[in-house]
């Protein structure tokens, strides 16, 4: 018999919401982002840090909104 899973709506919505509110933040304040992304010393990890990030928020949101829509990778038997 094959279990239901429970679809992560609220994960979907939450991560979400952090992303629209991380591109609003950085694209308002993209003069601030520039100076500090820019600068020498360590400082030159800003934009690794901001990828990984960005790269981590979007794709948590993704996998969820995908499972929310009943999207799933085959399992492999």
């Amino acid at each position: 018999m094959k279990e239901k899973k429970k679809k992560p709506y609220v994960t979907a919505i939450i991560m979400g919401i952090i992303s629209i509110v991380s591109y609003i933040l950085i694209f308002n304040n993209q003069e601030t982002v520039t100076d500090l992304t820019t600068k020498s010393g360590y400082f030159v990890a800003l934009p690794i840090v901001a990828a990984f990030y960005f790269s981590f928020i979007h794709g948590a949101f993704a996998s969820s909104m995908l499972s929310v829509l009943g999207i799933e990778a085959k399992k492999k038997k």
